[in-house]
Order: C-alpha cells, then structure tokens, then sequence
C-alpha cells in the first residue's frame, strides 16, 4: 500500500537547483514502490469547486515570470490517466463533492517541480488536483479522505505547498530563520504527529504565528489533503525540514498507510464536505 506525502515545493528556482530538498524528494521516491499513477494537490491551481485534470498528455505550465530563460525551457511530458481523474471525480462525487474534470489543464510548477526529481523520467502518469483556498482546512481534509481508496488502487497521493509562505519576508542569503517560523513548524509537527486533527484544522486560531506564517492559505491546504488521504491511524515521518530565506520552511512528510486506514475507516459523516 502507498503512503500519502507532503511537499513543500519551494521556489520555481528549485526546478533549476533543487539542493538538498531535492535530494531529499529523489531519496524518498526511491523508498516507494512504483506508483501507477500520481494525484497531486498543487497550491498553484485553485478554483471554485474540486477539479481534476483529464489530459491524456498535459503540458508543461510555467506559472511564473521573470526567472531565467533556462527555467522556461523545462519540461515535464509525463502522461495524464484520464481514467484516475474520473475515478476521483467520482470518489469526490460519491462523498457529497461537486467535482468536475477539465480536459485542457496541463501540469503547474507545484506540480512538475518536485517531479523532475521524485522520476525524472515522467514516465509516471500524473493527474493533478485543485484546491479550494476559500473553503479552509476541513474542507481538504474531506477531499482527502474521499480520495483515500486512490492509495489502495495504486495511486500516490501528494500534497505540493508549503510548509510555511510569507514570501513578503523573504531573506535570501539569511543564515538564520526568523524564530516564528520555528515555532510555528513545531506546532505543525507535533499535531501531525500527535494525529490532532481537529486541531490542526483549527491552525489559523491554534496555532502560534499561524497568520503570519500563511498570509493566504492555498500554500498549507495541500497537506490536508495528504493527511486526509492517509486516513485514521497513519503514521507520519517528517523526511526534510529544511528554512529557505528565513522564512520558507521546505518540510516534507511521508504519510504512512496503515491497516486501520481502509474503507470503512471514517464515518460517513467524516468524508463529506462540511456543511457551511
């Protein structure tokens, strides 16, 4: 059985110069069985209502302006798996999600940043899934968890945010993170580890800094998803916790699958949308 991951995928530079974040994403995808196919969550497409993407063979999106001329020529041609974005559509759908596919969506840097290094040969089919800033934390929770037979059937489920995202405080070259973003990431790491999700639902009003550390929140809302896929019981590792520009905290987690994750594992009150 595949776990579920969290990434924080870092500037588009990382595409270029991963360092050790990239050493980090490449050692643990040679720990995993080979995935048939990837769902992965990315901050960089939100919408409305939960979308998938259905390209047979979605491009390369650069999502970002003013980098090097290099950065634009990389591509990531993996396949999609049209069959996986409708398997989820109707996983969503079957939990209560409005869900919908959409056909011309290719693959955003939150997406084939990190996959340029997990397999470089993007011989992986990838669907992609949007997230939905307005609807907050519970609300990725239940899509991860309706999503959660994905990671039975083969298919690795990954979150693409950020662990902390206050690009307005950003100190390239800082040798030391600023103490809130510490703070904060222990917060994290303890609730994630402690399986209080409740809690961590409830980040912006428990957890220290927790504003600060996300201005906005489609940077964090990723992990949800991953948690909620991984379903109850879970056991996480956190692989990489490295701070970039003293305020980007890169942490990565490998969200371990366990016997009491299987269907039936949630109520069926759990995996479905909150009510407003």
């Amino acid at each position: 059985m595949l776990p579920t991951l969290f990434l924080s995928h870092g500037s588009p530079l990382h595409a270029l110069d991963p360092g050790a974040a990239g050493e980090a994403w490449a050692r643990l995808a040679r720990t995993l069985p080979r995935p048939r196919a990837l769902l992965i969550a990315s901050a960089h497409w939100e919408t409305n209502l939960p979308m998938v993407t259905s390209a047979s063979a979605p491009e390369t999106i650069h999502d970002f302006f003013g980098f090097p001329e290099a950065l634009y020529r990389l591509r990531y041609p993996a396949p999609g798996a049209p069959e996986v974005a409708e398997r989820a559509r109707v996983l969503l759908s079957e939990s209560g999600f409005t869900a919908a596919s959409n056909g011309c969506r290719g693959l955003d840097h939150g997406a084939w940043a990190p996959l340029l290094y997990m397999y470089p040969d993007a011989d992986i089919p990838v669907v992609q899934l949007s997230v939905q800033t307005a609807l907050g934390a519970s609300h990725h929770l239940a899509l991860g968890r309706a999503l959660a037979p994905l990671a039975r059937e083969g298919v690795l489920v990954i979150g693409s945010g950020h662990m902390t995202h206050n690009l307005r405080e950003r100190r390239p070259g800082a040798a030391k993170p600023l103490a809130y973003v510490r703070e904060f990431q222990q917060w994290v790491d303890a609730a994630i580890r402690g399986h209080d999700l409740d809690a961590l639902a409830d980040y912006r009003a428990r957890a220290p800094h927790a504003v600060r550390a996300h201005p906005t929140e489609e940077h964090f809302l990723p992990l949800f998803v991953a948690l909620g896929a991984a379903g109850e019981g879970y056991r996480a590792e956190r692989v990489y916790e490295g701070i970039e520009s003293g305020v980007l905290a890169m942490d990565a987690y490998c969200v371990r699958v366990t016997a009491r994750s299987g269907a039936g594992a949630f109520p069926a009150s759990s995996s479905a949308p909150p009510e407003d």
